[in-house]
């Protein structure tokens, strides 16, 4: 190999600048990654009860590690707390709110169209600009529910759609709850798919998930196939509690509830 003369110390030099350039290169590039990245979230504990608590705060038995309050309540101390926002739909007691944000709200020839089981009305998330607009008011429930101390958010409800009258479709819902799911995690939230058996919301990024029923209507090994053992199961009937805690309690989470969620009302495990 022919070298080309150089002065000793000069080659040093340049291979110390060659060395320093790279170094600030590389941190440039890392930078703005770390700046953009999500901060880590808690997993959803396994092998632990589940209390749903969304009518308000009770007291939380010792064998329950997992709570599901509303966004409005405080999460409960020491346990693993999962922040309910009702994502898909409004609230019966927020419609004041919803009327100044009436071009959100999702109509059929001029009325709002309902959820009848629970008296809400659906928000439309059929364009792009509509989506965007509801996930920044979301969005500031969730910071709400990560400065509370809430570990993990649930967005009620991802088969919404199913109840719009084929107004909204299947992928308008999944956009709409791409969004927030990054918004769960830019909070640093771990976030649950809230029904929808059958769809593996891991595929956008949900991280656990929050079956209503799925003893009832068998469900079960659906979210179980997407999730393991990180899914959380609510029923509301004493026969499909049984069936759910038969099947699936030695590996789920399961609680039974009154429909109406009272603090006072039925709280029983498997």
């Amino acid at each position: 190999m022919i070298r080309s003369r150089e002065v000793p110390g000069q080659r040093r030099s340049r291979t110390a600048g060659y060395v320093v350039a790279l170094l600030l290169g590389a941190l440039v590039a890392v930078i703005p990654a770390t700046a953009d990245a999500d901060p880590p979230v808690a997993p959803l504990p396994t092998g632990t009860d589940v209390d749903y608590q969304l009518g308000g705060p009770a007291e939380v038995p010792e064998h329950v590690g997992i709570v599901v309050r509303d966004r409005t309540d405080d999460p409960a101390d020491g346990r693993y707390g999962v922040c309910y926002v009702n994502g898909f739909q409004t609230q019966p007691d927020q419609r004041r709110f919803w009327k100044r944000h009436w071009r959100l709200v999702l109509k059929d020839g001029g009325e709002p169209v309902g959820d009848e089981a629970w008296g809400e009305w659906l928000l439309d998330v059929r364009t792009r600009a509509k989506r965007a607009d509801l996930a920044r008011i979301v969005g500031r429930w969730v910071r709400g529910c990560a400065a509370d101390g809430f570990d993990a958010v649930e967005y009620d409800n991802l088969d919404s759609f199913t109840r719009s009258h084929r107004l909204i479709a299947r992928r308008q819902a999944l956009a709409y709850a791409r969004l927030l799911v990054r918004a769960g995690h830019r909070a640093g939230l771990a976030v649950g798919q809230k029904n929808l058996a059958g769809y593996d919301g891991t595929a956008i990024g949900y991280d656990f998930a929050v079956a209503e029923e799925c003893g009832r209507y068998r469900e079960c090994a659906s979210y179980v196939r997407h999730y393991g053992d990180r899914v959380l199961a609510i029923e509301y009937r004493r026969a499909d509690f049984r069936w759910t805690c038969a099947h699936v309690g030695d590996r789920l989470a399961v609680v039974l509830r009154d429909r109406d969620l009272t603090p006072t009302g039925v709280h029983e495990w498997c």
